[in-house]
């Protein structure tokens, strides 16, 4: 059984250093937008990297920005509350073997803290309603010119480069989200 779970565990170990010797552990790999020199010694032929599965393209349409909303709520205000306790502990100590073995009993009191969350009012504070999102519309989206005004949630760094990104200029990005 021990040689199984060897083997399973060496097995695993080699799998795993595979896979990051060929880019599968996510830190190293080449970015799905990057371009990568595909040539031989330097022949200077260029090759765009395939993109994410993830990946959307189409045309730039507009940006949104939507603030987070928040309110003031309350809610119940718990302090705890201490109080001093004592409890018995039984003690057992046993000697001997055999026919001669003994049982000695005895109790300590010990004290401790016994603490409870109790409420005591309200406390009002900020309750999120809707967080901050960054928005981004596409036509035409990958490629099909029917698929027009679909609304995809981006990182706020996706946002900037659209926000200046001139109109109907070619976008492609890795959506957070759908709808906005």
């Amino acid at each position: 059984m021990f040689g199984k779970r060897l083997l399973v565990a060496g097995a695993t170990a080699v799998l795993i250093a595979g896979l990051g010797a060929c880019g599968g552990g996510g830190g190293g790999g080449v970015d799905s937008g990057a371009v990568t020199d595909a040539g031989q010694g330097g022949t200077g032929t260029v090759q765009e990297a395939p993109p994410s599965p993830h990946t959307v393209s189409g045309l730039k349409d507009s940006v949104r920005h939507l603030a987070a909303k928040t309110t003031r709520a309350t809610r119940p205000h718990l302090v705890s509350k201490c109080t001093s306790a004592t409890r018995q502990v039984r003690h057992t100590q046993r000697t001997g073997t055999g026919t001669r073995r003994t049982t000695r009993t005895w109790y300590t009191t010990e004290r401790y803290q016994s603490c409870k969350k109790v409420r005591t009012g309200t406390e009002t504070y900020t309750r999120t309603v809707r967080p901050q999102r960054w928005c981004v519309r596409l036509d035409d989206v990958a490629g099909d010119t029917a698929r027009d005004d679909v609304w995809y949630q981006v990182t706020p760094a996706t946002y900037n480069e659209a926000h200046g990104a001139d109109e109907h200029a070619r976008m492609e990005f890795t959506p957070t989200g759908t709808g906005c």
